[in-house]
């Protein structure tokens, strides 16, 4: 019997991809000129090389990406614009993060019925990876659990601490439970390790390359199907 539904929180509740976007074109601007290189071509070429590698490690912080964007050109770090970069960079996230049209209902309908809790991973940003939640206090106040992991000894998805301890928050077992979220790995293997049914939402709104691959894992187009699965 399902008695909890866990969440994953960007690009499942809230639609970031075109801060994450802007954010990024930024940054690359700012480091590009920075370091005094040309072509461009042959920089993001690296950048991608580097930040794919940071991620397949599920290291999300920017400034360590940064530094070794420099350090791969055998330049000293210019830890004063990595500084106010990375500042600006969740900033402008933050600012160009939109609920999805059916979030709120969606979530308000499941509470009648569930416990609700949210899994985020903080990214590795200076403040709190809960300050994001904490934007739209109309859905902070609908879970009971939030954890976000890579803070407080805890690793972020797809480790399994941050799933069991959410499920030892809410004194459930992993049978009981249900996990939403838009990363295959990170959210839908991270989930499936520790027994937590998931489902994948490829959220109809997003423009994105998706994994695509065979799985029998559940996979929704709106949050408005778990509406109906449960």
């Amino acid at each position: 019997m399902i008695k909890a539904i866990l969440f994953d929180f960007s690009q499942t509740l809230v639609d970031s991809a075109e801060g994450f976007r802007l954010a990024e074109k930024q940054a690359e601007t700012k480091i590009f000129n920075d370091l005094g290189l040309k072509p461009w071509s042959d920089f993001m070429t690296d950048y991608r090389r580097l930040r794919k590698d940071f991620h397949a490690k599920a290291n999300f912080s920017r400034k360590a990406l940064w530094e070794a964007i420099y350090q791969n050109y055998k330049q000293e770090p210019n830890e004063n614009l990595i500084s106010s970069e990375e500042n600006n960079y969740w900033e402008t996230i933050i600012a160009n993060t939109k609920i999805f049209p059916e979030t709120k209902e969606v979530l308000a309908q499941l509470s009648l019925k569930y416990r609700l809790a949210l899994i985020t991973n903080n990214h590795r940003q200076k403040k709190s990876g809960r300050y994001r939640i904490s934007r739209f206090p109309d859905l902070e106040s609908l879970f009971e659990v939030i954890i976000v992991a890579g803070e407080n000894d805890i690793p972020p998805k797809p480790d399994p601490k941050p799933f069991l301890t959410c499920l030892e928050n809410l004194e459930i077992k992993a049978s009981e439970a249900v996990y939403v979220g838009d990363d295959f790995k990170n959210d839908i293997l991270g989930a499936k390790a520790v027994g937590i049914k998931p489902v994948w939402l490829k959220h109809h709104s997003i423009s994105r390359n998706w994994h695509s691959m065979e799985t029998t894992v559940l996979t929704i187009t709106s949050l408005k199907a778990l509406l109906d699965l449960v």
